[in-house]
């Protein structure tokens, strides 16, 4: 989670997300992605503790577009801002539409014992708790939240 606006001086890129879900079982899911104004198709394994297996493809931006008319509702809105701390990047998201209020950042590490700075706007870790998983909210939006 995110504390305080005192990220947005340190914002190195920001660009807009729209995503949905093909397949949000445990096991895996079947993402499709627009990027900015480029699409993509992900596959997830199933998390085994902070890491999982994934595969990325870019794909034309047009299937993107009728992809994910086929996807589950709601689609995830969102911008994704990049800050960069300490030779790494954040990308931190901010949701929209059913998620609006939810903003968390998200670091890749090169192993899941690799030692970072902890920038002092981050917040509370969440990495563990399902329904911040982007294919958690399809079905358990945000808004539904009793916080």
């Amino acid at each position: 989670m995110i504390k305080g606006d005192s990220w947005k001086n340190e914002i190195k890129e920001e660009v807009s997300i729209k995503q949905g879900y093909l397949n949000s079982e445990a096991d895996r899911t079947v993402r499709v992605r627009i990027y900015g104004e480029r699409g993509f198709l992900t596959v997830k394994g199933k998390s085994q503790h902070l890491t999982r297996k994934e595969f990325e493809y870019q794909i034309p931006l047009a299937d993107a577009q009728d992809l994910l008319e086929l996807c589950e509702k709601p689609i995830i809105e969102k911008k994704r801002f990049l800050v960069s701390t300490d030779n790494k990047t954040w990308e931190i998201d901010v949701f929209e539409g059913e998620n609006n209020g939810l903003i968390v950042a998200e670091i890749e590490l090169i192993s899941e014992d690799e030692d970072f700075e902890t920038p002092h706007w981050l917040g509370k870790e969440v990495s563990s708790d399902s329904r911040y998983y982007n294919s958690s909210l399809i079905t358990n939006p945000y808004a539904n939240w009793q916080n």
